[in-house]
């Protein structure tokens, strides 16, 4: 062995070698794919870099990737910009990442696409679930910076267009660091306000950094949750944000967002002028028709001739009320006469009628039974012998003999 060589231990050599690396490598942006990513519960993200040709093992530190605008994700190609680090108890190196940029893509812009797609995923861009929004609004909440020029403009727009209405201020910042917290908080007391029927949560034009707080998650799920609908009204025209695909409507501008909040005053004024008009217009010619059909109505000869209309059914009348009584004569003559056949019928059969040629009849005076035949009879037992002018009573004295 080569006297000039020195002999380390393990522990030295690791340590010279950390030294060495981490003083020749204070800071190093290394570019690859990321692979193997993991997340632990204290928030410290863990990953692979990888080429064609090596792989490195990195972490991202909890502060760090807190403070990351978009998630990494495996298969996605940054550039890592941080340190390395170097363990000497396993002897094993890793890249501290301090920054990350996304190739092909800024990192707000990516951070923005995967928000979108979470949020989409999960329906809260449907329009199934978007609210209609009052038409006749009494009180307003404006969710926005009390110093920005949006709120003078919705305010001079609103109080135009609907004087009279009442406007709410939930001041807010919308820029800068908590800002997207603070808008989140101004959207929850929404519900907490006396009789907000819509709001309008926005800001002015700016930078996708100055308008990042409404590309925010906290800021979407608190308009997604809100039971108020709510108009969002971000930037320019050409700005469109998170905010914008969740809340019910999205306004343009700011200025927009006010004309679509309440309806004009003087349209409606004169919609309401017209309507009357038409209205009037309706009755008028109701009333003209109705004047045409009575006059008409009025020249019928049922009106004009109510006389000549009745003869004929007077006529009928008494023809009917003739023959009811030709009707009913006869059946009248037809009914006595059958009344006196039946009255002579029964005067013939009358028992008067039998009594009155010698016959009598013999009742048993206690039963009123008549005594057809002499065993019937003992003595003792009273009869009534009804003769054709009297009754005469008599009492058995024996089964052969009678007495009066």
């Amino acid at each position: 062995m080569p006297q000039q060589i020195p002999i380390l231990t393990v522990g030295q050599f690791t340590n010279l070698l950390k030294t060495h690396v981490e003083e020749y490598f204070p800071l190093v942006a290394i570019r690859g794919e990321v692979s193997n990513i993991s997340h632990t519960a204290k928030g410290h993200v863990f990953l692979t870099l990888k080429d064609a040709d090596a792989q490195l093992r990195a972490v991202v530190w909890r502060d760090t990737a807190r403070a990351m605008k978009f998630q990494l994700k495996d298969g996605l190609e940054i550039v890592a910009v941080g340190a390395l680090d170097l363990y000497p108890a396993r002897g094993t190196y890793q890249l501290v990442i301090h920054e990350v940029v996304p190739q092909g893509l800024g990192p707000l812009e990516l951070a923005f696409r995967q928000m979108k797609e979470k949020l989409e995923a999960e329906g809260l861009f449907d329009a199934a679930r978007k609210r209609p929004l009052p038409r006749y609004p009494r009180r307003i909440a404006l969710v926005t910076s009390p110093q920005g020029a949006a709120l003078r403009d919705m305010l001079q727009v609103i109080l135009r267009r609907w004087p009279g209405i009442q406007i709410v201020v939930v001041p807010v910042p919308v820029q800068g660091e908590g800002a997207a917290a603070r808008i989140a908080r101004g959207i929850q007391l929404l519900p907490e306000l006396e009789a907000i029927d819509v709001a309008i949560v926005g800001r002015g034009g700016g930078s996708l950094e100055d308008l990042w707080p409404f590309n925010e998650e906290v800021v979407a799920r608190a308009i997604a949750a809100c039971p108020i609908p709510i108009i969002s009204a971000v930037g320019h025209e050409i700005d469109v944000s998170i905010s914008d695909l969740v809340a019910d409507r999205r306004a343009l501008t700011p200025s927009e967002s006010a004309e679509i909040v309440v309806p004009e005053a003087a349209e409606i004024a004169a919609f309401l002028d017209e309507s009357l008009n038409r209205l009037q217009r309706a009755i008028d010619g109701r009333l003209e028709q109705a004047r045409h059909r009575l006059d008409t109505l009025r020249l019928r000869p049922v009106f004009t001739q109510p006389g000549q209309q009745l003869e004929p059914l007077t006529h009928r009348v008494d023809e009917l009320r003739n023959r009811l009584e030709r009707i009913t004569a006869r059946q009248l003559e037809r009914s006595r006469d059958q009344l006196a056949a039946m009255a002579n019928t029964l005067d013939a059969l009358s028992p008067l009628k039998i009594l009155g040629r010698g016959y009598s009849i013999t009742l048993k005076a206690d039963t009123g039974q008549i005594a057809l035949r002499s065993a019937e009879l003992h003595p003792g037992d009273l009869l009534e012998t009804r003769l054709h002018d009297g009754v005469v009573r008599s009492q058995v004295v024996s089964e052969s003999d009678a007495v009066c």
